[in-house]
């Protein structure tokens, strides 16, 4: 019995989520996009100085390594056949920037991840390069405005304050890449033949490359002063990359000889495994940050309301790249895990749904989580965090509450300028990320919209995006994406439970929060050391 269930389930793809809090394996059915098995690994975030946050990248690839070899016992301990899976796909946080040594492996810095904030005086000094000291300069080549955010300054910044690096890129022994490239990388063989390489969702996050002519820019690399012989190559999102190799420090080999051909950032990952491959259709993402992104087809728009242009797939070497506008918020989860973490008031990031709908309300208390400054749609680096409305009667439940709220704020002020931008509104948002299991949040959400919010049963859509694109790839060819073979999925619907008016009160309430952040920071932030 259990040998033909086995035979039953035909080919499966397994897919690697690295995010910025955890690392997880999933495998799903390539015929049903059941998700069959996966296991998850939270990851240490360093915060070695005021507005500095590291990772570890050996760390991130030993949890790569720990999650598919415990995803595989699981899956033999369900009569699963392991050898059924016949590609690997890739999704990462974006913009976290590593650069290693290629003769030995090893990273010579922690992951400089993509919320840090140190980077502020390197962008302040290429800001006075630039005519008019105009931030949005290399928008119509890029999508993005000049900010901490991307991974030029930040490679910048380690090329100028990390001596080992600026020795191994003079030696010719550096390597740059995001996180997909250094778990590529690492996991077709590292030192001994590693692939080095990137996908164009991942590579448009730079600030280094053209989203039109799909190519580094030269005159990006010159400005930013970055030396090009150490950047990946860069292909599609779905494509053999290299094969899966065996790890002899960790005995890691389950996979070994299946190919890597799915690579998407974390967010473009999500759009797919919600399926908007139309023109027009969005997706926003809850997880350490809020990511709302509109597909906008074959041709890139450039907002006047604060979003990024950004590379949404492209499914293969001939396929057409598509491009998304991207409202993008720093802090969502993360502020759940601050709450926990920082201020103790919970003791499970589930715990924030409890206190929340305990209280109801924010009995009048806004919070608003700058605690990177303010992404979209202000772009304001001297932003910080604010809880304000306060009253002896406020208690955590009430905080509890507003952080959520905060969450719904940000996603309304992002979905507002997507509306602006495309002219026509949404009527509804599809939802995803680990957040959307939070129904207070959900129901919140959609009253602060005004619109129906819709999740999907599946909430797992960014791994589901990155095996899509490593089951379709030419070669694998196992995962048909026609619009008539996509599996239709059951979702769970919020509706609008409070009147526009109130809502309408409480975002212009938030509005008056958010100039109150503004401004605070003056002083250019410490970003000197070498923060060991």
């Amino acid at each position: 019995m259990a040998a033909s269930n086995r035979m039953m389930l035909g080919p499966l793809v397994g897919s690697i989520d690295q995010g910025t809090s955890s690392t997880r394996f999933l495998v799903f059915n390539a015929k049903t996009s059941e998700l069959l098995s996966h296991h998850q690994v939270e990851i240490v975030q360093k915060f070695p100085k005021e507005g500095w946050v590291e990772q570890d990248p050996k760390e991130i690839l030993n949890s790569v390594h720990e999650c598919v070899e415990k995803t595989c016992e699981k899956l033999q301990q369900l009569n699963i056949d392991i050898t059924n899976i016949k590609a690997i796909g890739v999704s990462n946080q974006r913009e976290t920037t590593v650069v290693w040594d290629k003769t030995t492996g090893e990273p010579l810095y922690n992951a400089i991840v993509w919320l840090d904030l140190r980077t502020q005086a390197t962008v302040d000094r290429l800001l006075k390069k630039i005519p008019g000291k105009n931030k949005s300069f290399f928008k119509f080549r890029t999508g993005l405005p000049l900010s901490t955010y991307f991974s030029a300054v930040k490679l910048r910044w380690l090329l100028d304050n990390v001596e080992e690096i600026k020795q191994a890129v003079g030696d010719g022994r550096a390597m740059f890449g995001t996180i997909d490239s250094w778990l590529i990388w690492s996991l077709t063989g590292g030192k001994n033949g590693g692939v080095h390489c990137t996908d164009v969702t991942n590579a448009s996050r730079t600030m280094l490359f053209n989203i039109h002519s799909l190519e580094w820019d030269p005159e990006l690399c010159q400005f930013f002063d970055i030396p090009m012989e150490i950047l990946p190559k860069v292909r599609s999102s779905s494509e053999i990359y290299g094969l899966m190799k065996i790890c002899p420090s960790l005995k890691s080999g389950a996979l070994t000889g299946v190919p890597i051909s799915g690579c998407l950032g974390d967010q473009s990952a999500a759009l797919v495994g919600q399926m908007c491959f139309q023109d027009g259709q969005a997706k926003n993402t809850y997880g350490t940050g809020c990511f709302l992104l509109c597909n906008t087809g074959q041709k890139s728009v450039f907002s006047e309301h604060g979003l990024l242009t950004t590379i949404a797939y492209k499914l293969g070497r001939d396929k057409p790249v598509c491009y998304a506008l991207e409202g993008s918020v720093a802090i969502a989860g993360a502020v759940v895990r601050w709450l926990r973490d920082n201020l103790g008031i919970l003791k499970t990031s589930q715990e924030v749904e409890k206190l929340a709908a305990e209280a109801g309300t924010s009995y009048g208390c806004y919070f608003v989580p700058a605690f990177s400054g303010l992404y979209a749609p202000y772009w304001e680096p001297s932003a910080r965090g604010i809880i304000c409305g306060l009253t002896q009667f406020t208690n955590k439940n009430h905080i509890a509450f507003a952080a959520l709220e905060a969450v719904c704020f940000q996603t309304r002020e992002l979905l507002d300028a997507i509306n602006k931008d495309c002219g026509v509104p949404l009527n509804q948002l599809q939802v995803d990320g680990g957040m959307t299991n939070n129904k207070v949040l959900m129901q919140l959400q959609s009253d602060i919209l005004c619109i129906p919010v819709v999740k999907p049963s599946m909430p797992e859509t960014t791994a589901l995006g990155a095996a899509m694109a490593a089951g379709a790839a030419e070669g694998v060819g196992i995962w048909s994406l026609n619009p008539g073979d996509l599996t239709a999925v059951t979702c769970e619907r919020f509706e609008p439970q409070i009147n526009p008016e109130e809502s309408e009160f409480r975002f212009a309430r938030w509005k008056k929060a958010v100039m109150k952040s503004m401004d605070w920071v003056t002083s250019d932030i410490s970003s000197n050391g070498n923060g060991n």
